[in-house]
């Protein structure tokens, strides 16, 4: 039995941005609400343009209907291409991967996505004509290779009027002076210099225009080997101790080459390495950390266990859920990476010891460390402006190839890894340990990866700044000759109203101290402690099995523990890192100064906000972290009321970012995956735990009634 909203008399039509162009739609598709064999849903029409695959029906239309945390660029029933991850045919009940061309069409269409959204959509009642033509076109614009200048980047900068967006307090990196002042706030301008020796990119196609080299080192050095072998400045620790990169040689050379390197390499050395006053520590990335093979293998066994296609599957895996989860290997990767910081800050703070990463290209692993060890370091990181300026720097600018990384043209699965998004769960992973430290909130990380696959910003969606730069010109079209002017993912506006960025900001962010720093640190360290605790477990209900009460008590392993692998590893931290990792920890924490994640057992967790937020069985009804949130932000608005009661006299507006806190009312109601799924509207049932909905499953009359679910379709 179906139950379904009725066929849409009103022709729906699709918001269409500038430049986007309708390619082919059907009519009298029926999407799938919720896969849990009650078949709910409602009929609409499903489009394919040059910039996204759209669901539309009749509440398409109306604005009544719409959510708190609204992205205005992507709908929740809209995937842009570049978010396609697979798509499915059914056929008999037999799920078959589409790509390339069909011979026969499918019943079904599954497409399952990057951000881990999943769609159900029913051809049986759509003209057959139709049908060939929206999956065709589906699978030939989101699955088959395409050309750089195909990307909607450049349809969307030809045809948007010349906005560059709201002035945003990002460092670009992109010119001379922000290398210099970098240089200035880091005090490293004493020992480096910022170059020009690449404009024109005479250097090499791959370094950025303008970059930070050890003053001894020679313009005829950088030029010498096309930049590699040249160390490049990441940052200065406030004791003068610097972390840089570089480029390695090729390993395969013969003989004469490789001595010649060799001296090469001993005279570049020579100019940081100084005993006993200048030390240097060389680590080659590509022999201490995982390859980046072993990083797409994990991820894409990690990613399975949240692309559920139904109910059913959920609860079947629920048993091997803790073996499911340690049998991919991510976390042991994102713990692996979190140690690597960790030594390098050992390096940089204690030992007062330069720190040269080494990588075939500088441009991977290298990004994630570097990242990483100056959220740690450096509290301005830790800002929201710092941390995009920290992206600008060490990714964008730094060369790092998101293009192929991220497969946006679908030239070659061997280049793809999850690189940049191993950066943002080991940033989750500090966040969610530390909360104050930090100016941003998790659903601004998570915000952030869904941005990888919205091809309206350029910021994501080229390999270098060589590439980008000429890629500018507007010559090949007929309608522009000017260069483009492309938007960067930094201007929120583009994609959020004030109400929504609110959620971006973290209201409990710790200003710089002004009290007295012992008693502020001593306030902190108590209340820090009680955060980071581990969850104690609770004891098992005589009536249920106890991996029912395992699931319904963690949720599908919020935390993630891996208790067992973690104390047991072979790989044991050398007895210095030991000493210096508990010697941290047992002080008091300065949310503006060293931060040092928390490595052993259950510490790593799952990034629940990213990977759960779309499985209604996950969800608690009225709790997680954004009740607590929904609370603060109550609290704020009253404050903020009586604030401006108090200065009415002196008509003085409050400042900050207060003014755009949402309404959040009836906070109880609200579920765990807020902002991103959303419960039913108008629904009257108390919200009930994940296991007695599994527990009623079974009741004839289930079905009909109008349950409290998540909207599995729901976008930012």
């Amino acid at each position: 039995e179906i139950h379904i909203k009725e066929p849409i008399e009103k022709e729906v039509n699709p918001h269409l941005l500038p430049g986007e162009l309708l390619l082919c739609e059907a009519s009298t598709v029926y999407k799938y609400i919720q896969e849990d064999g009650s078949n709910r849903g409602t009929y609409g029409k499903l489009v394919c343009t040059n910039f996204k695959i759209a669901f539309l029906d009749d509440d398409s239309a109306s604005d009544d209907n719409e959510p708190q945390f609204k992205n205005k660029i992507v709908g929740e029933n809209d995937i842009t291409l570049q978010c396609v991850d697979q798509i499915y045919g059914v056929y008999d009940e037999k799920k078959k991967l589409l790509t390339g061309q069909l011979r026969k069409y499918p019943e079904k269409l599954i497409i399952y996505c990057k951000d881990l959204r999943v769609f159900h959509f029913c051809l049986r009642y759509t003209k057959e004509e139709e049908v060939k033509r929206i999956v065709s076109g589906i699978v030939h614009h989101s699955q088959t290779p395409k050309l750089l200048k195909r990307l909607f980047l450049f349809s969307y900068a030809s045809a948007a009027p010349n906005n560059t967006g709201g002035r945003n307090q990002t460092v670009m990196f992109d010119t001379l002076e922000d290398w210099r002042d970098e240089l200035e706030r880091t005090k490293g301008n004493v020992k480096y210099k910022a170059v020009t020796t690449n404009e024109g990119y005479r250097v090499s196609e791959k370094l950025p225009l303008y970059f930070v080299v050890p003053i001894c080192v020679s313009e005829e050095s950088i030029l010498k080997y096309e930049g590699r072998g040249i160390p490049i400045w990441c940052w200065s620790c406030h004791n003068g101790a610097a972390l840089l990169k570089m480029s390695a040689f090729p390993k395969e050379q013969d003989d004469i080459t490789s001595q010649t390197q060799k001296a090469f390499l001993d005279g570049i050395y020579k100019t940081i390495s100084k005993p006993p006053y200048e030390l240097l520590k060389m680590d080659d990335l590509s022999s201490s950390l995982p390859s980046l093979q072993d990083i797409q293998i994990a991820y894409t066994r990690f990613k399975q266990l949240f692309l559920i296609d139904n109910s059913t599957d959920f609860w079947a895996t629920d048993v091997k859920w803790f073996s499911l989860l340690e049998s991919t290997n991510w976390l042991e990767i994102i713990r692996r990476v979190l140690k690597k910081a960790i030594e390098v800050a050992e390096c940089l703070e204690r030992q007062h010891t330069n720190v040269l990463l080494i990588e075939e290209s500088a441009t991977d692993l290298c990004c994630v460390i570097s990242s990483l060890v100056q959220v740690m370091m450096d509290s301005y990181s830790r800002t929201k402006s710092g941390f995009q300026s920290l992206i600008q720097k060490e990714w964008v600018i730094g060369g790092h190839g998101f293009l192929d990384r991220c497969n946006h043209l679908h030239k070659s699965d061997k280049e793809e890894a999850p690189v940049f998004l191993l950066l943002l769960n080991c940033v989750w992973q500090l966040v969610q340990q530390y909360p104050p430290a930090f100016e941003f909130t998790e659903t601004y990380l998570t915000v952030l990866s869904d941005s990888l696959y919205v091809p309206i910003f350029s910021t994501f969606f080229f390999n270098s700044q060589h590439q980008k730069d000429t890629n500018m010109s507007g010559e090949s079209l007929k309608t522009q000759s000017a260069p483009f002017r492309f938007l960067t993912v930094w201007d929120w506006p583009v994609q959020f109203d004030p109400k929504a960025q609110a959620f971006l900001n973290n209201p409990l962010y710790a200003e710089k101290p002004k009290l007295d720093k012992s008693q502020r640190k001593t306030a902190r360290f108590k209340h820090q402690r009680q955060l980071s605790l581990p969850l104690t477990q609770t004891k098992s209900s005589s009536k249920r099995g106890f991996f029912r009460e395992e699931t319904d008590h963690l949720i599908k392993n919020i935390l993630g523990k891996r208790i067992g692998k973690f104390i047991n590893s072979s790989d044991e931290p050398p007895n210095s890192f030991r000493e210096f990792y508990d010697s941290w920890h047992s002080k008091p924490v300065d949310y503006h100064g060293l931060l040092l994640p928390r490595i052993d057992g259950p510490e790593i967790k799952v990034w629940a906000q990213r990977y759960l937020r779309w499985i209604p069985e996950a969800q608690l009804h009225g709790g997680g972290t954004i009740a607590t949130a929904a609370k603060i932000l109550d609290l704020m608005e009253e404050v903020q009321s009586l604030q401006v009661k108090m200065d009415e006299e002196h008509s003085q507006a409050v400042s900050g970012d207060v003014h755009s806190v949402p309404m959040l009312r009836n906070s109880a109601r609200l579920s765990s995956l807020f902002p991103f799924a959303l419960l039913q509207r108008q629904s009257i049932k108390p919200a009930l735990p994940t296991s007695t909905w599994k527990d009623l499953e079974d009741e004839d009359d289930l079905v009909k009634r109008d349950d409290e679910f998540v909207d599995l379709s729901g976008d930012m």
